[in-house]
């Protein structure tokens, strides 16, 4: 072989070797590569499956004994006192029927989605309201623990009116009841009626005097109220006893506590049918004024509604979906709890105007009849004449229509001189049009009514139990908004945070 020959396949041998040196050093960094991945998406993997498989091994996590436990336990969250003393308001100052409609599209655009999305993230998570903000981003934490603030403060208020109404409950096993008549006052020489519950009614006086035995200025502390603080206290003993062991003892109060409020809601409503007057308030509720539904001020309370109705932002129902498995159909909850709340609400309202449509007839029949009496005097004074009232008219039964067609005739004869007769025109919607919410509904209009149902006692014991329930339900839902995600994030036992709230 010649000499050149063997030097160019030495140096050939050479690039060889080199070229497998090269091949063997590549596969070993991208071997060291391929495994310093796998180690990243290993700890990736492990960050993700923590809120799915760690959560539940560190903790333990309770969970709901069935579906329909913690359906009743949202349903009783966000159906409370608002739906029936706060939304017949609303209906009737902002339209009538055509509130409704705002109403439900912000619903439909708002509500549901954002109670859905509560819904879903407590289900994901598994974590109350701190640890939910704190998974989302560190820096969102605070917004939990503001949450936690909103349910102390309320839970303060909607606590005092559970006791409000266990008070109105213990004073309703009476006959007659307590606020029917105003109290009478005995001197040496003469007893007479309270002029102060003469000048307004029986049961405002009751209310502000017997109840709240308020003082007549705020500079005046008036000393402390035994009855409504033993009210009170039995209040909180109920909520602590209910929530003493988180969602294994509140979950079955729940069936009584979310059901109850529907059978005394649909009694009211089949025995307000059946009184006289209770059409012409349904009537009256559901009349459209289409012309109002353009106003801004409607689509803004309508949409505070629906935020005050669901219990959005409040933690409670990022608390209780927690307790749910990850698989649960949360799309089909957040669409069933929100319409049961709607439909909730138009029940209230035909129930509330039922009754004040009894109530205001009853009234306008007093109102009907004293003026009658005035009419009479001045026939017989000679001030209206005999001549100008129809034949067929009969004073001594005198229907609605017949009073009005009066009242019309003199109104056009005495036109100049009417002023001064002070007769009344004794309209029915005048008295329905006094709109009335929050405690004036409950404690006043509503108490007032029931006064002149017949067996007034049970139905009063029925209707302020139903307050009860309606208020622990939604109570149970606020301090599980607190107790949730304090112990998610501090590890405190469940009792003793609970008996320390309570104290």
């Amino acid at each position: 072989m010649p000499k050149n020959s063997k030097v160019v396949k030495r140096e050939l041998d050479d690039e060889v070797i080199e070229s497998v040196k090269d091949l063997l050093s590549n596969e070993d960094s991208a071997d060291d590569a391929f495994k310093k991945s796998e180690l990243i998406v290993d700890v990736q993997e492990e960050k993700d499956t923590d809120v799915e498989e760690g959560s539940e091994v560190e903790d333990e996590r309770p969970a709901w004994n069935s579906k329909l436990q913690y359906i009743l336990a949202q349903v009783g969250f966000s159906v409370g006192l608002g739906n029936v003393w706060r939304f017949p308001y609303l209906c009737q100052k902002n339209g009538g029927g055509a509130y409704l409609l705002p109403y439900l599209i912000l619903l439909l655009v708002i509500g549901i989605p954002l109670f859905f999305l509560e819904l879903s993230v407590g289900q994901r998570i598994r974590r109350g309201s701190i640890g939910v903000w704190n998974y989302i981003s560190p820096k969102l934490g605070g917004i939990g623990f503001a949450s936690c603030v909103v349910c102390f403060f309320v839970a303060l208020y909607y606590n005092v009116i559970i006791g409000w109404s266990l008070f109105y409950f213990s004073q309703s096993f009476q006959q007659p009841l307590p606020w029917d008549q105003c109290p009478l006052v005995k001197n040496a020489s003469h007893t007479f009626v309270e002029p102060e519950c003469e000048k307004s009614s029986a049961t405002t006086y009751y209310w502000y005097r017997e109840a709240l035995n308020i003082s007549s200025s705020i500079s005046e502390s008036g000393g402390l109220n035994w009855k409504m603080t033993v009210c009170l206290l039995a209040a909180w003993v109920v909520v602590c006893l209910a929530m003493i062991k988180g969602i294994q003892s509140s979950g079955k109060i729940m069936y009584f506590s979310s059901l109850f409020p529907y059978v005394v809601l649909i009694c009211f409503l089949i025995r307000a049918l059946l009184l006289n007057g209770s059409i012409d308030g349904i009537r009256h509720m559901f009349t459209p004024e289409l012309e109002i539904m353009l106003e801004p001020k409607v689509w803004r309370e309508a949409a505070a509604q629906v935020f005050f109705a669901l219990g959005l932002g409040f933690g409670g129902v990022i608390a209780f979906s927690s307790y749910n498995k990850r698989d649960n159909n949360c799309h089909f909850d957040a669409v069933l709890v929100s319409f049961i709340n709607f439909f909730t609400s138009i029940l209230a309202t035909l129930v509330v105007f039922a009754v004040l449509g009894f109530k205001a007839n009853v009234i306008n029949e007093k109102c009907i009849a004293e003026n009658l009496e005035m009419i009479i005097k001045l026939v017989k004074t000679g001030n209206i004449s005999q001549d100008i009232i129809p034949h067929h008219i009969n004073f001594s039964a005198v229907a609605a229509e017949d009073y009005h067609l009066v009242y019309d005739i003199i109104q056009k004869v005495k036109e100049e001189e009417f002023p001064a007769l002070h007769l009344n025109s004794c309209q029915i919607e005048d008295e329905l049009n006094k709109a009335v919410q929050g405690t004036g509904l409950a404690f006043i209009a509503f108490t007032e009514a029931m006064t002149h149902f017949p067996a007034s006692p049970f139905w009063s014991v029925m209707f302020f139990l139903m307050l009860v329930n309606l208020g622990l339900g939604s109570m149970f839902g606020t301090i599980e908004g607190i107790i949730t995600p304090i112990v998610d994030t501090f590890k405190v036992r469940k009792e003793i945070l609970t008996g320390l709230w309570k104290t």
